[in-house]
C-alpha cells in the first residue's frame, strides 16, 4: 500500500539584512538543511513543493513577513500539508503568534516540523517541549531589544548620532566610524531661511506659499540601490517639523528630552527661542478659539449661495444619532414648508464641490496663461505661478480658502455659476486687482447631485477621482476566488478558508466578469458616483459587456 504523498513547504528567515547579498547565504542554508531532511523523509512520502518561502531581514516578533503571508495563504487553500523550518524561532518568538499560527494551522490540516529540534506535537510533553523553546526564544528576542534601546539611550547622551536619514541642513560625517553630523552649507541655508520666514509671518500656512514662491525644497536622499526620494516643494507638516527639531539648535533628542549633541548648531538661540514661543501661542490660539471663533467657519458660504428663483439658501442642521448633519437649503422651504423646486443639499458635500471647482478653474487658467487682461511676456509666468499656487491651497484646505474668494454662487439645475471677487482674488494671490482677467473671476460648471445608498454625492466641475475600498477590495477578492476554482478548490473549501458564507462568496465572484472598462473605472475611482457594491451584487449583470457599461451608466 502506497503511503499519502505530503507536500512539504520549507519556511526560512533571517532578522537582518546583513549577508543577503552572498551567493550562499543564511537563508540558502536553512533550506537546503530543510531539503535535506524532506528527502530523508521520502519513505513517508514527503515531497518538497517548489516555491520558497524566504523572510530576509524581517523580525520573527511579528507575523506581518510576506514569504509568512504567502505561506499562510497557500496553507488556507490548501496546498501545503507539513511546514519545514530549520528551528522553531525561523517561524515566532512570540507565544501569542504561535498561538495564532497553530490554530491556523490546525484548522487547515496542515502541521509542521523543525529538523534541528525534535519533538512531537501529538503528544502532551512535545507541546510542552515546544512552548518552552518559545519562552527561551521570545525572551531572547526582548532581552535583545532592551539592550539595543539602552545603547541608543547611553550614545544620545553623549551627542552622537544614532542613525536615520538626515535631517535638512546636515550630512553624515564622511567617517562613518564617527556618528555625529556634519553640516550641508547650502541646505543650512534653507532652514535658516524656514526659520526667518516663519518669524516674519506667524503662520504655517504662509510660510509655506513664501517658501514655495523662494524655491525651497526638502532634502533629496540618495539610496545605494539608486533610489531617491525627497527634493520636492515643503509641506505645512515638513516646516512644522523643521521648526521644532532641536537637532538645528546643536541638540539631540531623545523621547522626551534633549541632550548637547556633537555638531554645530545652525540656527541661534535667540532664533530658535523666537519661533518656539510663536508656534507655541498659534497652538494655544486654536485650542482656545475651536468652540468660538471656529464656530463661525461652519458654514462658509453663508449668506453667497441663490438657487435659479433668486431664493437665498441658508444653513441649517440637525442632529442625528449624536451626530450634527448640516444643510444648505432654501428660504422658502424654511418659512414657508413645501416646495418641490427647493433644494435641501447637504454642506460638506457642497463646500467640498464648490472648491474643486474654484480650484480646477484656477489651475486651468493658470496653465493657459489666462490670468492677466493684458499681460506682457515678463508678467505672465509670475502670474500664473501665483494663481496656481492660489488653486494648489485650495484643494489643501478646501472650502475654508475658497469661500474667501467667492462673491455669489447661483445653482440651477445641471450648472453652477460662481463669481469670485475680485479683490478676494488679487489678495491672496498677490496681484494687482485692476489687471485680472474678467473670465478669471466667472465660473461657470456642471453641477449634479446624484444619491449614493443614503448619501448625497455633489458633483461640481470636473470630478476628482474617488476610488471606493470597498468595490476594489471585492473587485480583488474576486479575481482571487475565481482563480481558486480554476486550479480545482471547491466552492465550500474555499469559503471555509476565506471565513465567508458560500452565499456572499458566490455573489462576489460574478465581479471577475465585469467588462475592462468597468473595471480600469472602479481600480482608477473614476466609476459613476451611484456604483457601489451594494447595487452591483444585487444587478442581475448582462454577460455582454457593452450591456453591462449602458445597465451601470457608462455612457458611450
Amino acid at each position: 500500500m502506497t503511503k499519502p504523498v505530503i507536500r512539504c513547504a520549507v519556511y526560512t528567515r533571517k532578522s537582518s539584512e546583513d549577508g543577503l547579498d552572498q551567493d550562499f547565504n543564511s537563508l540558502d542554508a536553512q533550506h537546503e538543511a530543510c531539503a535535506a531532511y524532506i528527502a530523508s523523509q521520502r519513505h513517508e512520502g514527503w515531497k518538497m513543493l517548489p516555491a520558497r518561502y524566504d523572510d530576509g531581514g524581517v523580525s520573527g516578533g511579528t507575523l506581518e513577513r510576506p514569504a509568512l503571508q504567502r505561506l499562510l495563504a497557500d496553507i488556507g487553500a490548501g496546498r501545503i500539508d507539513m511546514v519545514v523550518v530549520y528551528k522553531i524561532d525561523r517561524l515566532t518568538r512570540s507565544l501569542a503568534d504561535f498561538a495564532k499560527l497553530v490554530e491556523r494551522l490546525e484548522a487547515a490540516n496542515c502541521s509542521f516540523v523543525s529538523v534541528t529540534q525534535a519533538f512531537n506535537t501529538s503528544s502532551s510533553m512535545g507541546r510542552l517541549t515546544l512552548n518552552v523553546l518559545l519562552s527561551f526564544a521570545q525572551f531572547e528576542r526582548e532581552v535583545t531589544a532592551e539592550r539595543i534601546r539602552d545603547k541608543i539611550a547611553a550614545s544620545k547622551k553623549k551627542g552622537l548620532w544614532m542613525g536615520g536619514l538626515p535631517p535638512l541642513g546636515y550630512d553624515p560625517h564622511p567617517d562613518r566610524q564617527r556618528r555625529e553630523l556634519v553640516v550641508n552649507p547650502r541646505e543650512a541655508e534653507t532652514v535658516r531661511r524656514l526659520f526667518a520666514l516663519y518669524a516674519d509671518h506667524r503662520n504655517l500656512r504662509r510660510t509655506e506659499e513664501a517658501a514655495a514662491r523662494e524655491g525651497l525644497r526638502s532634502k533629496r536622499h540618495h539610496f545605494a540601490s539608486g533610489r531617491q526620494q525627497g527634493g520636492g516643494a515643503l509641506s505645512r507638516g515638513q516646516i512644522h517639523k523643521i521648526l521644532t527639531n532641536p537637532v538645528y539648535l546643536g541638540r539631540i533628542r531623545h523621547r522626551d528630552r534633549c541632550w548637547p549633541g556633537s555638531h554645530p548648531a545652525i540656527v541661534t538661540e535667540v532664533l530658535w527661542t523666537e519661533v518656539q514661543d510663536l508656534l507655541q501661542a498659534a497652538s494655544a490660539r486654536r485650542r482656545g478659539t475651536r468652540a468660538g471663533a471656529l464656530a463661525g467657519h461652519e458654514a462658509p458660504l453663508k449668506g453667497k449661495l441663490r438657487d435659479e428663483t433668486g431664493d437665498p439658501l441658508t444653513p441649517t442642521h440637525t442632529q442625528r444619532r449624536g451626530r450634527k448633519l448640516r444643510y444648505y437649503v432654501s428660504n422658502r422651504l424654511i418659512s414657508g414648508g413645501r416646495d418641490a423646486s427647493g433644494w435641501r443639499l447637504p454642506a460638506g458635500a457642497l463646500e467640498a464641490a464648490v472648491a474643486n471647482a474654484i480650484a480646477v478653474h484656477l489651475a486651468a487658467s493658470a496653465a493657459r496663461h489666462a490670468v492677466l487682461a493684458q499681460p506682457d511676456a515678463a508678467e505672465a509666468a509670475p502670474a500664473s505661478a501665483a494663481i496656481a499656487l492660489l488653486a494648489q491651497s485650495i484643494r489643501r484646505e478646501e472650502c475654508r480658502a475658497g469661500a474667501v474668494l467667492i462673491d455669489t454662487i447661483a445653482l440651477a439645475r445641471g450648472r453652477l455659476d460662481i463669481d469670485l471677487d475680485r479683490d478676494a482674488v488679487a489678495a491672496a494671490a498677490g496681484l494687482p486687482a485692476g489687471r485680472l482677467h474678467p473670465a478669471l473671476l466667472r465660473i461657470e460648471a456642471p453641477f449634479a447631485c446624484r444619491r449614493r445608498g443614503v448619501e448625497t454625492r455633489i458633483i461640481a466641475g470636473d470630478p476628482l477621482p474617488a476610488p471606493d475600498a470597498t468595490l476594489i477590495r471585492a473587485l480583488r477578492n474576486a479575481h482571487r476566488w475565481a482563480e481558486a476554482l480554476k486550479s480545482g478548490t471547491a466552492l465550500g473549501r474555499l469559503a471555509a478558508a476565506e471565513k465567508v458564507a458560500e452565499r456572499y462568496l458566490a455573489r462576489i465572484l460574478h465581479l471577475a466578469g465585469l467588462s475592462p472598462r468597468i473595471q480600469a473605472a472602479i481600480l482608477n475611482g473614476t466609476q459613476p458616483a451611484e456604483l457601489t457594491l451594494e447595487r452591483l451584487v444585487k444587478v442581475q449583470l448582462p454577460l455582454d459587456w457593452t450591456a453591462q457599461e449602458r445597465l451601470l451608466g457608462f455612457a458611450g
